[in-house]
């Protein structure tokens, strides 16, 4: 029987622990037998939010764990518990299979468990996360990472698509789907599906940029060059880049994408505008070219985003 073990303690997320435990501590027998041998560990009563836990054993017992899952961790500027990360990182080295829920990477990171490893978490923390573990490559763009010893999720629904991902390599697909139809969620998102992430324009202020990004968003639908940009922010194109890599991370011509990308998913959300329309609204031109940028942007086609998040 594989045994799981759920590591708590005080200043975790209830969500992505609660989808731990309905995952792998719940009686799911009469679908797969035998199923996980889980248990609750920390040292102590926890507490979570407006919940308290009473854990099965000490996190001690993390080392005797086939899979060790770390829920997130609340705040990202505190740094967690040294108990917390030492159970950790015995529990790797005593062969455990680690598994973060959302910003349970930064317990992970602090263990020492990133270093040469591909990963993620919540996108909004994906550049912290890279900032303090730099010898990580953090992914802000999938929805988990299988690194075989190491896995590591994005946000709260992610989190649960992460789940399902261990369920299926111990148990197999067919009980996985069995597991995502009994809680009435999609069956199998793949890892490298993007996270569906927020894009805001960086907000007013005396920057040299302030008047720029509302001019841009407003022509959209029009076929802007760089030129165009750093014509209208009066300075050079070098410069332009400069500032444009100091406040959003990226370049003039990679923002004016994203934020085509993010109009698009807002038209598909709110409207019945048809994809060529949208298409035309966005300066993508035609169907087949928002498709295409849209797929691989957003890991889905425009037509399935309108169907899962359409109101």
């Amino acid at each position: 029987m594989p045994t799981v073990a759920l590591a708590v303690t005080d200043g975790m997320l209830h969500y992505e622990l609660s989808v731990a435990v309905e995952v792998f501590g719940a009686d799911l027998t009469h679908i797969v037998d035998p199923w996980y041998d889980f248990s609750l560990c920390g040292n102590g009563p926890v507490r979570i939010g407006r919940f308290g836990l009473e854990p099965d054993r000490g996190l001690d017992h993390l080392t005797h764990a086939d899979t060790v899952i770390v829920p997130g961790w609340a705040d990202t500027d505190r740094e967690p518990p040294a108990e917390l990360v030492k159970a950790v990182r015995a529990a790797h080295a005593a062969g455990a299979r680690l598994a973060s829920l959302c910003t349970g990477a930064f317990v992970l990171g602090a263990a020492g468990l990133l270093d040469g490893r591909r990963v993620t978490t919540h996108w909004a923390h994906t550049r912290e996360l890279a900032r303090r573990h730099p010898a990580a490559t953090v992914d802000p763009d999938v929805l988990y990472v299988d690194n075989g010893d190491v896995l590591t999720s994005a946000g709260k629904a992610a989190a649960m698509d992460l789940c399902l991902h261990l369920v299926r390599l111990d148990h197999g697909s067919a009980i996985a789907n069995k597991i995502a139809r009994r809680l009435v969620i999609p069956p199998h998102r793949d890892g490298g599906q993007a996270q569906f992430i927020a894009t805001p324009v960086p907000t007013p202020g005396h920057h040299p940029l302030g008047e720029l990004f509302p001019w841009a968003l407003e022509r959209l639908d029009q076929p802007l060059t760089v030129e165009d940009l750093a014509r209208q922010a009066r300075m050079s194109s070098r410069n332009l880049g400069r500032h444009f890599k100091h406040l959003t991370g990226t370049t003039p011509l990679q923002w004016l994408h994203t934020q085509r990308i993010h109009h698009a998913q807002e038209l598909l959300e709110t409207t019945n505008a048809t994809v060529d329309t949208i298409a035309v609204a966005t300066g993508m031109g035609t169907a087949t070219t928002l498709r295409r940028h849209f797929h691989r942007s957003v890991g889905v086609s425009p037509d399935t985003y309108r169907r899962n998040f359409r109101p």
